[in-house]
């Protein structure tokens, strides 16, 4: 399962195909209107944005009329939308995953590239990659990116005199000084399993710092956890922290909000998590949600310190979308695009990133750990995490990280365990070389 599948379950990402409402789009021209159907997944905040943005669009594009449709999440939304492609019936417009999975697609041959559009050039570069396929772009951004690190109490560093670190040392460093104070270093929530490998899944830009082939050769069977220092490092961190007895004392049976409120209240230091954690804080924390800050989870290099991004999904355009319909659709895909498109998202939603747009400015009032995500991708200080680059997640990596956190199962065998893992979900994918 993708992070954000885990995640949606959790109620508070949704980063993978989704949704399932009525099929097809209309032909029907609207009181003289161009009508389009946009489909996007059913998650009610989801659908909240997605009206937001319709109502925003429509007012500035009266000769076009949009209905939405929805589909389900997960692997049945995901079928719906390959079968529809596959039947020429999608909606004239639609949303669907970024990164390795929209090769899933075959954009090519379903997909209307936009590369040439003026409004392309204004996308996030690490966003770009991700909706594109060979040299055509194919994508606008729907919602926000989302960054893998570390969220930490802001009132507290400044209490022991601690600066956010750069390299793995310093962090452990500062762990140290927290500890001998009295408090938590590092609040883990092993109740909800998925929130265990964070710290293997946002070390992912020190991997790609380390060794830039690797997602290629990962995906080739070319290259391992297990054999690859730079990836193994992850386990690593999990058996060391926990070693060092930085762990909060009810780690085992701790909550993802129960997490979110320590370091929000200073009962933990740190919270090893993605960013759109910060929607969830000030249910939490009341009134603590500027109190937390956030880091990237910091490698070996001080001089490569980058985030790892979860990038939004995209928003596409089938080439069975034509005529009239084509020139409405590439407008409101091209809306996404815009400062208009982006405000009209944030008048919907908690932002927990960055928008996916250079030309997009993030409102005053964001989080602070929002800020200081945006502070990395401005500075093209990021990679995309792995699995936007590869197909291949194993199922078990949950479970896993939860025995190496535990100090169940050293590092070392974590690691080799889920490349057995990994394995077995590239042979169920039919990849070569496997």
């Amino acid at each position: 399962m993708r992070l954000g599948a885990a995640v949606l379950l959790a109620g508070v990402l949704s980063l993978s195909a989704c949704s399932a409402g009525s099929l097809g789009s209309s032909d029907d021209a609207a009181g003289g209107k161009t009508q389009i159907t946009f489909l996007t997944n059913n998650d009610p905040a989801n659908v909240k944005v997605a009206e937001a943005v319709i109502a925003a669009f429509e007012a500035k594009n009266a000769d076009v009329d949009v209905k939405l449709d929805t589909r389900p999440q997960g692997s049945e939304g995901d079928n719906l939308v390959k079968t529809r492609l596959s039947t020429g019936d999608m909606a004239d417009v639609f949303e669907y995953n970024s990164g390795s999975l929209l090769q899933a697609i075959a954009p090519s041959a379903n997909l209307t590239p936009v590369t040439g559009e003026a409004w392309a050039g204004d996308l996030d570069d690490t966003f770009k990659k991700v909706v594109s396929s060979g040299a055509e772009v194919y994508g606008s951004p729907w919602q926000t990116i989302s960054g893998g690190g570390i969220l930490y109490n802001k009132p507290l560093y400044a209490k022991l005199g601690l600066q956010p670190p750069k390299t793995w040392a310093d962090f452990m460093t500062n762990n140290s000084r927290i500890k001998a104070a009295g408090t938590a270093p590092v609040a883990q929530t092993y109740s909800e399993t998925w929130t265990s490998q964070i710290l293997v899944l946002a070390d992912f830009h020190n991997v790609s710092a380390a060794d830039p082939g690797f997602a290629d050769k990962y995906t080739n069977n070319q290259a391992k956890y297990a054999t690859t220092p730079a990836a193994l490092a992850g386990f690593q961190h999990l058996e060391e922290l926990k070693k060092a007895g930085y762990w909060n004392d009810d780690y085992a049976s701790a909550k993802y909000n129960e997490g979110l409120a320590a370091v929000a209240d200073g009962t933990a230091a740190h919270y090893p998590m993605i960013t759109f954690a910060v929607t969830a804080i000030e249910t939490a924390a009341p009134g603590k949600t500027n109190d937390v800050g956030f880091f990237a989870l910091p490698g070996t290099d001080a001089s490569k310190n980058g985030v790892t991004l979860w990038e939004p999904s995209g928003l596409y355009i089938p080439k069975s979308t034509t005529g009239d319909k084509l020139t409405a659709a590439k407008k409101f895909q091209a809306f996404l695009a815009t400062p208009d498109g982006c405000a009209a998202e944030a008048s919907a939603t908690s932002l927990g990133g960055p928008f996916a747009v250079k030309t997009c400015k993030l409102p005053d009032d964001v989080a602070t750990a929002v800020k200081d995500l945006s502070v990395y991708v401005d500075a093209g200080a990021a990679s995309p995490a792995l699995e936007f680059l590869s197909p291949i997640k194993g199922p078990a990596l949950e479970q896993i990280t939860v025995e190496v956190g535990s100090g169940i199962r050293p590092a070392a065998d974590g690691a080799k365990l889920y490349d057995e893992d990994v394995k077995k979900q590239a042979q169920q994918l039919g990849l070569q070389g496997w």
